[in-house]
């Protein structure tokens, strides 16, 4: 196994050399398909053009884990939703993942949207989800107290979660790691020169030539454009912009559940979360663009957020601003995943993987080693998967700084660094010297929280910055 950010890759010119699988892409996705391989006694590469895991789509999300109870019928997506939100809450479990279960309301501000829900409520039947229940206007304000006047009723959706969409593709990622896979960050993919029968593909990166018998495809936004280097021309992706707001922890008691509004033909709309962290989440906006790269926030798409959220639940406008932030989607003009298998050229497609991708992370891994499999490859018997165990970064849960034993036995555990969200010199310690550790102060805040608070780092930056450099050296 190895992590490689710089240098020459393996070389993998002989016969006996060449990967059998290269996944493409170390979001969620890539790093969930790439942990399902390491199932196997396999050769496997996950390639990424950026210096990290989870730079994409993957780190700027609304961070729930969905039940699934909204998605077409019958669609891929569906089937993927409700068994990968089983498997990710049972793998959080295992491995420390901050879940909270706090349920759902969709509320119904006018009489169109209050005739809706019943047909929400058979359509979530159909996904196999039946603990969904209309409550009235008083039942909804008994359960939100400070939402904001003139709700006519809602929908209840026990199930829906919320959880920690930092540390998932981490596990994903340090699993794969720990069980063998070989992972090259900052290795964009330039040219694909497909292999004829029983020779492999040759991947051309800029950091050297890349041979592969079996190649998947988990761009996020630029699955198209990967496609496009194996002359497939399926789809198109148009990245569609999420605006979104974070309030401070004073805010964590306006609110109790997930509130979401009916969905409208762009997505499931504004909703107002909680999040593991202890903040609150308003958003996201979707607006369909034609740069990839345009993640920063507009001040138009900002005040309709503040509008929005001062009708949803008026009292949160009143709290302080932690941060905000924009992340794009893979909207591709279909109600339904892009995944597609090519035995032909020994090739998958995992796309169009729209909001819904952290949740069916797992099960897209389980699906896409199957559509291998279909394709030709040979992945023989399954292995135990290494164990891992994430640092936790949920505030339900028991964080290091409060733990008098742990501290006893490494007094780094009781030196908070970071005072905003009580971050630990030991904990900062152990990301850096992780078997996938950060490659930026970006990263290292993803891994621990450190400079994600109130002051955005202005009291702790340095000295973050200062340990940071320390520890990549």
């Amino acid at each position: 196994m190895s992590v490689t950010r710089r240098g020459a890759l393996p070389d993998t010119a002989a016969p006996d050399a060449a990967y059998d699988v290269t996944v493409v892409g170390a979001g969620v996705v890539g790093c969930a398909v790439a942990r399902e391989l390491a199932r196997h006694s396999l050769r496997v590469a996950l390639v990424e053009a950026r210096g990290d895991i989870g730079e994409g789509s993957s780190k700027a999300n609304t961070a729930i884990l969905h039940t699934g109870f909204d998605a077409v019928p019958g669609s891929l997506e569906a089937r993927l939703v409700r068994e990968g939100s089983r498997l990710l809450s049972a793998y959080a479990a295992e491995t420390g993942i901050p879940v909270e279960p706090v349920g759902a309301l969709l509320v119904a501000w006018d009489e169109e949207q209050l005739a809706a829900l019943p047909r929400l409520a058979a359509k979530a039947a159909r996904n196999g989800h039946h603990g969904t229940r209309p409550l009235s206007a008083a039942e909804l304000y008994a359960r939100e107290p400070h939402l904001g006047p003139g709700a006519l009723g809602a929908l209840d959706v026990p199930g829906e979660s919320i959880v920690c969409p930092w540390s998932t593709p981490l596990a994903y990622a340090t699993q794969a790691v720990r069980s063998g896979i070989d992972l090259h960050l900052n290795c964009p993919v330039e040219k694909v020169q497909l292999g004829g029968p029983g020779t492999p593909h040759r991947l051309v990166t800029r950091r050297g030539v890349l041979r592969t018998r079996f190649l998947v495809n988990a761009c996020g936004l630029y699955a198209d454009a990967f496609d496009a280097l194996v002359g497939r021309h399926d789809f198109t992706v148009t990245p569609r912009r999420g605006q979104l707001v974070v309030f401070d922890k004073f805010a964590r008691g306006l609110v109790r559940h997930i509130l979401l509004p009916v969905p409208g033909a762009l997505g499931k709309g504004v909703l107002i979360a909680p999040t593991v962290y202890g903040n609150v989440l308003l958003g996201p906006t979707a607006e369909d663009l034609d740069d990839k790269t345009a993640t920063g926030s507009t001040a138009e798409g900002l005040a309709a957020l503040r509008a929005q959220g001062g009708r949803i639940l008026p009292p949160l406008l009143d709290e302080e601003v932690t941060a905000v932030y924009a992340g794009l989607r893979a909207a591709t003009g279909a109600e339904d995943y892009r995944v597609t298998a090519h035995p032909e050229l020994r090739y998958v497609t995992v796309g169009g993987i729209r909001s819904t991708g952290l949740t069916a992370s797992l099960a897209l891994g389980r699906h896409t080693v199957e559509l291998l499999a279909d394709a030709g490859l040979e992945p023989g018997a399954e292995r135990p998967l290494a164990p891992v165990r994430m640092p936790n970064l949920g505030e339900a849960f028991p964080r290091p700084y409060r733990d008098a034993e742990r501290i006893a036995r490494d007094p780094a555990y009781g030196t908070i660094v970071c005072h905003c969200e009580r971050v630990t010199l030991g904990e900062i310690r152990d990301a850096l010297a992780s078997p996938v550790p950060p490659a930026s102060l970006d990263g290292l805040r993803r891994r621990t929280r450190a400079r994600a608070g109130r002051c955005q780092g202005f009291s702790c930056g340095a000295t973050v910055r200062a340990l940071f450099e320390e520890g990549a050296r």
